[in-house]
């Protein structure tokens, strides 16, 4: 590989007019290096709000597209013993993962099990360790309940999944009904639709009165007062995005009559502060629940680098799966 093929912008803005397809040179690894070419990428919602400028870290510009992806080690420096050709590693964010290939630092590059399939491998360091890390910081207890907004979301779905296996029981809002089946064989234990403006009402009868002690929002607006509403008391909300841009008016009787926390969560900031060692362990747990067939990812379609827009045109339609790039 002597170049790279990479969804690039020079400024920030709406996806649709800055990026652009540009072949770039690659050169051989340092001493240090590896060289990567990619199998797959998502395109992930928070793609875009760094591409828009808007998002809690920037790169540098001109900037390659993609926060996540997963890659093959094709070419090694002359002091790199951790990896070889054939190994596959998480794609490094600094990087950009909308390109064809890279040179990397050896150092840090999270390994991921060959035995994974590809493109749940390319979906595995950002939303399964976000689910993760709120699921088990959460004190939750075997048989608790948790309740999500955006069930049918990518983090959503690896929440359920992850729930599932840490024996905690999960109740799903989403906006369309034709999602309830197909949550339910991603093992969702309840399930209730936005439109249902009154299911908090129902919880105590879907919980058998063991309301939620956690609530995930990642929509924000009026959809964040149904899920304080469904709470015990003491419980947290934790918002992890804020897909419909609305601002949170946050009711000042359960925050006062409730004891109701609301707090965010970051998994940028949660890496930064925590030791390789144990962002390593981390992973190497969800890759083992991966490999015992615990966690699965929908995959709505792939495409090939030259075909961006098309992708993310198809990325904005009402969809289950993730829409991904594929090398070449």
């Amino acid at each position: 590989m002597d170049t790279t093929i990479a969804v690039r912008y020079h400024k920030h803005g709406a996806p649709g007019d800055v990026l652009k397809v540009e072949r770039l040179p690659l050169e051989p690894p340092g001493p240090a290096q590896v060289v990567l070419k990619l199998l797959y990428a998502p395109i992930h919602p928070s793609d875009f709000g760094v591409i828009l400028g808007k998002y809690g870290s920037l790169p540098e510009l001109p900037a390659t597209g993609g926060r996540e992806g997963v890659g093959e080690v094709v070419a090694v420096g002359d002091d790199v013993d951790t990896l070889k050709p054939g190994d596959r590693v998480c794609w490094p964010e600094s990087a950009g993962s909308w390109q064809s290939g890279c040179v990397a630092e050896a150092e840090g590059l999270c390994t991921v099990p060959n035995d994974i399939p590809a493109e749940l491998a390319a979906m595995a360091s950002i939303n399964p360790a976000t689910a993760w890390r709120i699921l088990r910081d959460g004190h939750l207890d075997t048989g608790d309940w948790v309740i999500q907004n955006a069930a049918n979301s990518a983090v959503g779905l690896f929440v359920i999944q992850l729930a599932r296996y840490l024996n905690v029981r999960t109740i799903n809002v989403v906006r369309r009904p034709e999602l309830i089946e197909p949550l339910k064989e991603f093992g969702a234990d309840a399930i209730v639709t936005e439109e249902e403006e009154d299911y908090p009402k129902r919880i105590d009868a879907l919980t058998n009165n063991r309301r939620p002690k956690l609530a995930l929002n990642s929509i924000g607006g009026p959809s964040v007062n149904r899920l304080i509403r469904s709470l015990a008391p003491g419980g947290t909300v934790v918002t992890i995005g804020a897909m419909d841009f609305t601002p949170i008016r946050f009711p000042t009787r359960n925050l006062i009559f409730d004891d109701v926390t609301l707090r965010g969560f970051w998994l940028d900031r949660w890496l930064r502060n925590q030791s390789r060692q144990r962002v390593q362990i981390m992973f190497d747990k969800l890759f083992s629940v991966m490999l015992e067939g615990g966690l699965k990812a929908p995959v709505e379609a792939t495409y090939p680098l030259e075909s961006f827009q098309e992708a993310l045109a198809h990325n904005a339609r009402p969809r289950l799966g993730k829409v991904l790039f594929r090398g070449v």
